[in-house]
């Protein structure tokens, strides 16, 4: 009978995503897309950079968050593609969670974290961990497609400066900087019952490490804080400078020949409206947009293993 079920539930899923693909394929054909965690209309937006428009759009109110928590929503922080690049895992600093399917928007999982979330990894058995600044803690949820479930398991793990979270999926690690130094977790691999276990700890160059985020391609991943951007190798845990503009940067993205880094900086408060390569020449704008974050979408070999997702997912 669980054997059944569980091929039922397979088949669904893989029904859905069918679906899903065959009704929007305007960022699946795009060659060059970056999604940022856009405040002004409090959403997630891809903009094709070669036509230099916003091509898609996800707010909550329209994608299946209940009313009682839009809210939740309210100035996104993290914009993340995951699963290949078709999906996108947010934060917003009003505590929401969510993984969100591109092909047609929909709120797959959503969650409240609370403490100003920051940033969210996803663990390999589809379970989601994320970072809250002002509340200091990681929180590990277990996720499904069921949207939102208020009975989710979840544990709340205390971490200084909480700004970022990575799945290292060859050393079955989880990293993030807090505040001055990198804090590295073992998973429990437990779906129903998710925790993290401490690891390893060493100090960083520095404070307020903000953006933690792989290095397209390599081992190693991007590391800022308020004054400089450095580039971390995973296997010696070494800090190099990176070569781009190093002060107050609040996102690093990074791609294969063709793609340059591309950088959030703020004109005014912690925002933009455009976004900027290493070297600070524009690669999109439009005005009007509080961009906080900017990715470019596409898949992430680093975090992501290469052994398929569960089902729930």
């Amino acid at each position: 009978m669980k054997y059944t079920l569980y091929l039922v539930t397979v088949l669904l899923f893989f029904y859905s995503e069918m679906r899903a693909f065959s009704r929007d394929t305007t960022v699946t054909g795009c060659r060059r897309c970056i999604v940022l965690a856009e405040q002004a209309e409090h959403r997630i937006a891809i903009a094709d950079v070669n036509a230099g428009k916003i091509i898609w759009e996800w707010k909550p109110a329209l994608c299946g968050v209940k009313p009682e928590h839009v809210k939740w929503f309210n100035n996104p922080s993290e914009a993340k593609p995951v699963l290949n690049g078709r999906y996108i895992l947010m934060t917003a600093s009003g505590g929401g969670v969510a993984l969100i399917r591109i092909a047609d928007k929909k709120t797959m999982f959503y969650a409240y974290a609370g403490g100003n979330t920051h940033s969210a990894a996803l663990l390999p058995d589809g379970n989601i961990v994320s970072a809250s600044s002002t509340g200091n803690f990681l929180m590990i949820f277990r996720a499904d497609t069921t949207g939102y479930n208020a009975n989710a398991y979840t544990k709340k793990i205390p971490v200084a400066f909480g700004h970022n979270v990575v799945w290292d999926a060859a050393g079955r690690r989880l990293w993030t900087a807090a505040m001055d130094s990198m804090k590295v977790y073992r998973y429990n691999f437990n779906r129903d019952t998710p925790d993290l276990i401490a690891d390893t700890s060493f100090r960083l160059p520095g404070t307020e490490a903000h953006d933690l985020y792989p290095v397209y391609g390599e081992n190693s991943l991007w590391l800022t804080n308020l004054t400089h951007v450095y580039r971390l190798d995973i296997g010696s845990r070494q800090l190099s400078p990176g070569a781009t503009i190093q002060e107050n940067i609040k996102s690093v993205s990074s791609g294969p020949a063709g793609f340059p880094v591309i950088l959030g900086k703020p004109k005014e408060s912690w925002w933009t409206d455009e976004v900027i390569d290493a070297k600070g020449q524009r690669v999109f704008m439009q005005p009007g947009l509080r961009i906080y974050k900017a990715r470019w979408v596409l898949p992430d070999p680093f975090s992501e293993s290469k052994t398929p997702m569960p089902a729930q997912i």
